[in-house]
């Protein structure tokens, strides 16, 4: 997730910007010194910088020290800073993360802000997993999403209108006119297991459920099950391997050799096929994951950022003002612009209408989703059961009984957690 988000960004090494501040946190013209740590490539050098200068400009008595942090190892180094009595006062942290630190004790509960942040309107992709145990301690920041990345002069060729592709049946049937010759309906690989949350969700299944005060693994039941049996009339539809996900090999590296008619990607993955094929320019469309029914787009990942305080941070009344600044509507918009992020509220589409890619993930996003709300779920992605639960389906296995197998493996990396 966190690197296809990524890949929506071009931005290189971002710099700490604010005023010199003393270790006691105050600046020297008096004024209240704030940490924030924001991610490597989460948003350019110039919308940083933007942003810092319009702040300061706005709240004369703060001051922002912007630290860039890296996405490997970043679980750990919040937890220890948490734990610590030199936390920063803001840190933004993937969407799925929250919980995690939560669990510690050391974030501060923002439930009595929402309201005032608007929460009646975020993402529930972003806003759920934001919350731990009916606490809201995570405050949506952007998303990103996959949609569907088309050639259309393919599409043109065989008479496929994309805007026409709304539903389930109507996907399967363009893309079965599509898959003919030495063109590949859809490259799809058979571990994507994000596009697989999607079409479960849309069943009305889950990846796992809460039962009592356990978490159980729910790949065997019906709705599951349903959702991987679309997933492996889809896939028949290309030559993707069915061992490997998307990153081997990477799916735009592929769809830019000319002869794949669609990918599941976020919008970024265009300028990777572009980039490994110019000649593609122009020839790139996008759609929102089609639903069960046209009334309903498909379910997604939504992923992306929340911003959290750390309990520990003694300038909470700052760090909050500096968090209401950055998700609030005016800079939610100037960000879509800038990065071609998804807004974190539902309201706020309209953002991104002229960009085809966002507009499309805008679409998805409001029907977004994120995976079960545990901590315990960082140890199912360390195993990933749910890969070798895919690649046994589609290699010819019974689906329920590998499902049972899976589920039984979610089950126990979760009470191990």
């Amino acid at each position: 997730m966190l690197a296809g988000v990524s890949a929506l960004v071009l931005a290189g090494g971002l710099s700490g910007c604010g005023g010199d501040s003393d270790s006691s946190g105050e600046s020297a013209g008096g004024r209240t010194t704030i940490d924030v740590w924001l991610m490597r490539d989460s948003v350019s050098a110039q919308f940083q910088k933007e942003f810092v200068a319009g702040f300061e400009a706005t709240h004369a008595d703060i001051d922002v020290k912007v630290q860039i942090q890296e996405w490997d190892g970043i679980g750990e180094k919040v937890t220890a800073a948490l734990a610590s009595n030199d936390a920063p006062d803001v840190i933004e942290t993937g969407n799925t993360q929250v919980a995690q630190f939560a669990q510690s004790g050391g974030l501060l509960d923002l439930s009595d802000k929402v309201d005032e942040l608007g929460g009646g309107n975020w993402l529930k992709g972003l806003a759920e997993p934001g919350a731990y145990e009916g606490k809201q301690y995570g405050i949506p920041y952007y998303a990103a999403n996959r949609v569907v990345i088309y050639r259309t002069d393919l599409f043109k060729k065989a008479g496929v209108d994309a805007a026409a592709v709304k539903t389930r049946d109507q996907w399967i049937a363009a893309t079965e006119k599509l898959n003919t010759g030495g063109t590949q309906g859809i490259y799809l690989p058979g571990q994507m297991w994000y596009a697989l949350a999607g079409f479960i969700w849309d069943e009305g299944g889950d990846l796992a459920t809460l039962s009592g005060d356990t978490w159980k693994g729910a790949l065997d039941t019906p709705q599951a099950v349903r959702g991987m049996n679309f997933y492996e009339q889809l896939q028949a539809l290309g030559k993707g391997p069915k061992d490997a996900d998307e990153a081997q090999p990477p799916q735009a590296e592929v769809m830019a050799k000319g002869q794949v008619a669609q990918i599941i990607s976020t919008p970024g993955g265009a300028n990777v096929v572009i980039a490994n094929n110019p000649g593609l320019k122009g020839r790139l469309g996008f759609f929102p994951i089609p639903g069960k029914t046209a009334a309903r787009p498909g379910s997604v990942f939504t992923g992306g950022s929340d911003l959290v305080i750390p309990a520990a941070s003694g300038k909470q009344d700052a760090a909050f003002t500096f968090i209401k600044e950055l998700t609030g509507d005016a800079w939610q918009r100037k960000l879509a612009a800038a990065m071609s992020y998804v807004p974190n509220k539902t309201t706020l589409a309209d953002a991104v209408a002229a960009d085809p890619g966002a507009s499309a993930m805008a679409v998805g996003a409001a029907v977004g989703r994120a995976t079960p709300n545990t901590p315990g779920w960082a140890a199912v992605e360390a195993k990933n059961p749910i890969e070798d639960y895919m690649t046994a389906v589609l290699t010819g296995a019974d689906a329920r009984a590998e499902a049972a197998k899976a589920s039984a493996s979610i089950t126990a990396a979760m009470a191990t957690s």
